[in-house]
């Protein structure tokens, strides 16, 4: 396996007690390091199992989860070696979030590195502010709105410094205005470095955010590649009942004659430049 990637699954199989069909069907799909990359499909086909497994809270039943092209070994070591360069942030944030304020819940994790007091201070200061938190540092957690809740649960595992997060509908039920801070916050840790992957319902947000696709159905990887490359095969995403994000439905609508040599858009204001540009001919 490619150690350019974060993590690499290789014919993950995983099947829940009394259930029929397996909740991963001999997996094969890499997380590329260094991307934005969002992993889609309805709920059932595989999404939050194949993020438990990428923390080693579940284990396969047949094949490996591979971390620098090795399979790992699920000692308590290595198991604490991976979830500190590997980060899960739940769509529930309540599952997440065990102190009474921001500021305690967020140093909770790094008091068990062995971090001195000075430095967590300021570690913790940097997350709050980046996730436009600090002024709620102090404030019981029960008084928070559902999206600084998600935003205090994602700066805990940001605070850790991780390779690699994960997270579980980050945007799901939230307002356009706590999204966007979401959002925010993940560009800024994706541009120091970290690799960020979404599990996500939300195929405008795949589109536009997202530099690298992965498509799954029924615990199984139908398609993994750019958005430009999943979104132009309409038919295959609608074969398994996902629908086009609306500028790409927009995009691929219109005649082929004008859009030759012209890249998709992402965005609305992507959009209306090209559309400007080509009324222009």
């Amino acid at each position: 396996m490619d150690t350019e990637n974060s993590l690499a699954f290789d014919g993950v199989l995983f099947h829940y007690p009394d259930t029929k069909a397996p909740a991963l069907r001999e997996l094969t799909v890499s997380i590329p390091k260094g991307r934005k990359t969002a992993v889609l499909g309805h709920n059932g086909s595989g999404k939050s199992t194949m993020f438990l497994h990428a923390v080693g809270i579940l284990r396969p039943q047949q094949g490996a989860v591979l971390q620098g092209g090795k399979a790992l070994s699920y000692s308590r070591k290595e198991l604490a070696a991976l979830r500190r360069s590997v980060g899960l942030v739940f769509q529930d944030p309540e599952q997440q979030l065990i102190l009474s304020t921001p500021l305690e819940d967020v140093s909770f994790g790094l008091r068990g590195t062995g971090m001195d007091e000075a430095a967590i201070a300021a570690r913790c200061r940097n997350v709050l502010e980046l996730l436009n938190l600090a002024h709620l540092s102090d404030k019981p957690i029960h008084q928070l709105s559902l999206g600084q809740k998600k935003r205090t649960a994602l700066a805990g595992v940001m605070a850790m410094e991780p390779e690699l997060i994960l997270l579980d509908e980050p945007t799901s039920y939230l307002d356009p205005l706590s999204e966007m801070q979401m959002l925010r916050g993940l560009d800024v840790i994706h541009e120091k470095g970290t690799t960020v992957v979404m599990a996500t319902h939300d195929m405008n947000l795949a589109y536009r955010w997202a530099d690298w696709i992965i498509v799954l159905d029924q615990g199984t990887c139908r398609a993994a590649g750019t958005p430009e490359e999943i979104f132009a095969q309409r038919e295959d995403l609608q074969a398994i009942g996902l629908d086009l994000p609306l500028l790409a439905d927009l995009w691929y609508s219109l005649p082929a004659r004008l859009t030759a040599g012209e890249a998709a858009p992402r965005t609305a204001e992507d959009f209306k430049a090209v559309l400007n540009r080509l009324l222009d001919i």
